[in-house]
Parts: C-alpha cells; structure tokens; sequence
C-alpha cells in the first residue's frame, strides 16, 4: 500500500504520521499522480496547530500538503488532456500531496518542462502563485521602489524576483548570509532587526512606494511609519495587523490556477526564475521537515521526496 502523511488531532509535529493507506482512486476528471516531489509551506503548519481552525478547520484523520511535481499513473475516464507517464507538476486542494500517490483534478496540472528538477517543480505552485498575488496587490511597476519582508524565504525569494520582472527596485529584508543571493538577482539587500527602519531610509533616501509582508512581527507597522499607502501593503500572514490597521491580506487566491502557474513554469524553465531549494527530506522525515521549517530562517523552499 502507498504511504501518506496523516494527523488525528491537532497538535506540534509529533502528531504527523507516514501511514499506508489505501491508493486514491481516480474521480472521471481526475488523474493519478506518483508523487516524485512535494513542497511544504507555513500555512499547512498552522492547519495542523490548530491555529486557522476558524477559517480552514481541518477533519481527521487529515492529510497535509498541496504542491507536487510527478508522474500521471492513470487517468479517469474523462480526461483527455493527459496520459500515463506523463510528467506534471500542481497542485491539490485536499491537503493530500504529502503522500506516494495523490489524485488531482486534470486542470490542476501543467507539463513539466524536461530541464526543471523534481524539487523545483514540487515546490513551485503555493509559493510562486503567493509570489504573483504579492505583485499584483501592491500594483508593481516600473519606477516604484518595494520593500519586501522575508525577502530570502520560499516566497520572499520569489516575490522579489518577480517583482524586478515587473521593473521595480527592490528593498530585500533578510539576514546577512542570504544577502549575495539577493544582490546577485538584483535586489538591495538590508539587515532585519533593530535600527532596520533607519537602515531602509538609508538605502532609499527617497521613500518607498509599496511594501510585502512575508513575515509578521511588526511589518505592517513598519511600513505605515515609512510613509506607504495602505493599499499598497500587502501581508500574507499578519492577518490581525490587516484589520486592525486596513492594509491589504491577499493571498494567493486570485492567482492560483493552471494559468499563472505554467506562466511560472515558463519562467523557471527560461531560467528567469530561480527556485531555491533550501533542504529535501525523504516523506518518512516529514516531523525534521517541518522543525527545520519552523525555525523560520531556510533560504527558499523545503521538499518532500516520497
């Protein structure tokens, strides 16, 4: 039998399990997918601690996760779109791609491109299309000076670089070891931490025009002290900070489809995108995955590899 990862209540990382469980079968319109790769992302740590139960509750046992990169094992009697072998990456909105075999809808998949390494493609829809929802919420153009929080995370990394696509100069805030990175894909890169609002006017002495919050702990507040409009902060994680101050809390919502994602896609395999990869685990170690993840300092993404 293949294996999943499942919970039965809510709780810290001790409550994953690496089960066997029955194959998924395939809906008419759905396709079987042997998971070769599989991202993991913050918002399934909070599912799983209980602390979205209000919006997203979870049902048990559950299963975690919604990237995958793989390959189609069979198709429903509907599709026509793919074949078996096919390789594909996308996405699931069943909290089940943290397993060996997942059915998917067939209009959540698009081609993997040859030259594009399992982990990328495992790793690219919840971030990049977070990413892409993060340009389009601060109105991103050319001229415009932004300043992004987490600017070396899963979707920090991505968020700047699309954001230098769509023309503007970029304000990365990370730590120091992540800085060449930053500077080497056309970002300037600023030390987080005490004085950092002094270190940003600094580096931009004529003020900043939108600001995205990947990150928490105060950076709306910051943004609003260096003089941005409120609907050109976007955070996608402070969502108390966004009622009670009226920023924007868009999320990946408007730019999650097949569309945006093979957009993506074609830009990871121009080699206008780097995806990076912070750690791969083996799915059995999905408890280590998700520690390292909460240490809350990983350059880019963290895979599972079934």
């Amino acid at each position: 039998m293949p294996q999943a990862v499942r919970f039965d209540k809510y709780g810290d990382v001790d409550v994953l399990e690496v089960r066997e469980v029955p194959a998924p079968q395939p809906a008419a319109d759905e396709v079987l997918v042997r998971v070769r790769a599989t991202g993991i992302n913050p918002g399934e740590n909070a599912i799983r601690i209980g602390a979205l139960h209000e919006r997203w509750p979870a049902t048990f046992p559950s299963g975690q996760g919604s990237d995958l990169a793989g390959v189609v094992a069979r198709i429903g009697s509907a599709v026509r779109a793919w074949s078996v072998g096919d390789e594909v990456i996308g996405w699931v909105d069943t909290r089940a791609s943290q397993a060996e075999l997942v059915a998917v809808p067939a209009g959540n998949l698009v081609p993997r491109d040859p030259g594009m390494p399992w982990q990328v493609g495992g790793a690219l829809f919840v971030a990049g299309t977070t990413a892409h929802a993060n340009v389009r919420a601060v109105r991103a153009g050319p001229g415009d000076t932004i300043v992004v929080a987490g600017a070396a995370g899963g979707v920090g990394s991505l968020t700047v670089q699309l954001l230098r696509h769509a023309g503007a100069t970029v304000i990365g805030l990370a730590s120091e070891p992540n800085h060449a990175w930053l500077r080497d894909h056309g970002v300037v890169a600023v030390t987080y931490g005490d004085g950092v609002l002094d270190r940003i006017r600094a580096a931009i002495p004529q003020g900043v025009d939108a600001f995205v919050d990947n990150f928490g702990d105060g950076y709306v507040e910051l943004a609003l002290e260096l003089g941005v409009a409120k609907d050109r902060i976007n955070t996608i994680i402070d969502f108390a900070a966004a009622a009670r101050t009226g920023v924007k809390n868009e999320g990946m919502q408007g730019s999650a489809n097949a569309d945006v994602l093979a957009e993506l896609a074609k830009l990871v395999a121009a080699g206008d995108l780097d995806v990076p990869i912070a750690a791969t685990y083996p799915l059995v170690e999905v408890r280590a995955a998700y520690r390292d993840l909460m240490n809350r300092h990983t350059h880019g993404k963290i895979v599972l590899l079934p």
